[in-house]
């Protein structure tokens, strides 16, 4: 896990991508969309409706981000951390009603298929835009995975499904070229099926950021390690959620009921810090604590 100002650096340069990744699909967009009209590809029309609908994503990514940024206030004391997950949230419910309309427009082409013109000109558009969607992924995913952004995270999905769409599209349409008119329906439905699927997953791993669910077994671990090295405590439970890049702990532990109120005291502010320096992703550490029952015989 990172320090704050390394994850700050993270907004920042997550912002910086999302930013460039607006003007690129929307530019890529609009030539996919413009070529499929004049080619007659229902393929290639899709993928560009696909990227447009992208640079609305990177767009809303780009504003979560930059909210994220802001200081906590009398409103929000734990900041602003959730609304690039709320962003994300939003935004796949957005994504699946696209991908249906898409889906269902390729279906009728698919059913009454007609002859692709100037094919080349489709397939050379496809390739760019496969290339230009598939390096702009792998540079969002390495900054979402080290600053773990999700919304970054979901632009980053979604630039590897839109090059992956463009290819897919890119052999339908050679098919396509080469007389097998359906299968230019085929490229279009396909990109429909990844717009759901990919949305479909986001929507799932937003709802359990907003819903405060948060499963890390091993840091649970970790966490209990550190508190059970302090002689006369153990743990009695250990709860995390995800804010953000960050993790917010509470943790209630028991102590010896001989123990006096000054060594305790100690005892959780060195549980406090050493947890903070070990674990340094976790932003916010409350130790809440009990006398240990004594057992009768």
């Amino acid at each position: 896990m990172e320090n704050s100002a390394e994850v700050s650096a993270g907004y920042l340069e997550g912002e910086r991508l999302a930013g460039i990744s607006v003007w690129t699909l929307v530019g890529l967009g609009v030539v996919e969309v413009l070529a499929g009209q004049f080619t007659g590809s229902i393929g290639l029309t899709a993928d560009g409706v696909d990227s447009m609908s992208d640079g609305l994503v990177s767009f809303l990514v780009w504003l979560g981000l930059r909210m994220s940024r802001k200081a906590p206030d009398e409103k929000f004391h734990f900041g602003y951390h959730k609304v690039e997950s709320l962003i994300a949230f939003v935004t796949s419910i957005g994504l699946m009603g696209l991908g249906g309309v898409v889906l269902y427009r390729s279906y009728l082409a698919f059913v009454e298929p007609k002859p692709l013109t100037l094919p080349v000109l489709a397939l050379a558009v496809l390739l760019m835009a496969g290339t230009v969607s598939l390096y702009r992924a792998f540079q969002m995913r390495r900054i979402a995975k080290r600053y773990n952004l999700s919304s970054l995270r979901l632009d980053a999905n979604n630039a590897i499904k839109d090059g992956s769409a463009s290819f897919l599209v890119f052999f339908t349409v050679l098919a396509s070229s080469l007389g097998f008119h359906q299968m230019d329906g085929v490229g279009g439905m396909a990109v429909g099926v990844f717009i759901l699927v990919v949305s479909y997953v986001v929507l799932r791993e937003t709802t359990l950021v907003l819903l405060d669910a948060y499963h890390n077994p091993q840091l649970v671990e970790e966490i209990r390690k550190i508190v059970e090295s302090n002689e006369g405590v153990n743990v009695k439970d250990v709860l995390l959620r995800a804010s953000g890049p960050y993790v917010q702990s509470e943790i209630h532990i028991e102590a010896d009921s001989d123990m006096t109120v000054g060594t305790l005291d100690k005892v959780k502010s060195s549980i406090e810090n050493t947890v903070k320096e070990r674990l340094s992703g976790i932003q916010r550490v409350v130790v809440s604590a009990r006398a240990r029952q004594r057992q009768v015989s």
